[in-house]
């Protein structure tokens, strides 16, 4: 099994496809919408830009190593299985070892996404300044 095949039939990029392809028609449904009106541009402060752009790059780099820990787990378990090669009952129970940890790790990536989707969700609470305090005259 090459990486090549790996990479691309890892559950991380399906399920990045899958959304891409579910969001494709609102983002375009959103584009046809608005493309009679001026859109109203608020810059971000950049310390709110900061924190989503260093939220996003850990996310990233979390899904990175989970899929290179998939492809180490995966030739670790290739290697395993060379030697019972002619053993089918260990062959089996080695390939449903190997589901269960695609399983896990599907869903501890899917966890991951859930959860960064729900924080860019919440609103935003922006602390206003506490009004001065009354001096006495007198």
């Amino acid at each position: 099994m090459t990486i090549t095949r790996l990479a691309w039939h890892s559950p991380l990029i399906r399920a990045l496809l899958a959304g891409v392809l579910t969001l494709a028609p609102l983002g375009a449904a959103c584009a046809w919408q608005q493309s009679g009106t001026q859109p109203v541009i608020r810059p971000v402060p950049p310390n709110v830009r900061f924190q989503q752009d260093a939220q996003q790059q850990q996310v990233r780099d979390e899904l990175q190593k989970n899929q290179l820990q998939q492809q180490l787990q995966q030739s670790v378990s290739d290697n395993a299985k060379r030697p019972m090669a002619n053993d089918a009952r260990t062959r089996e129970q080695l390939d449903q070892a190997d589901q269960a940890q695609r399983d896990r790790d599907r869903a501890r990536q899917q966890d991951l996404l859930d959860r960064e989707r729900a924080a860019a969700e919440l609103p935003r609470v922006v602390p206003q300044a506490l009004p001065a305090p009354k001096q006495d005259g007198g």
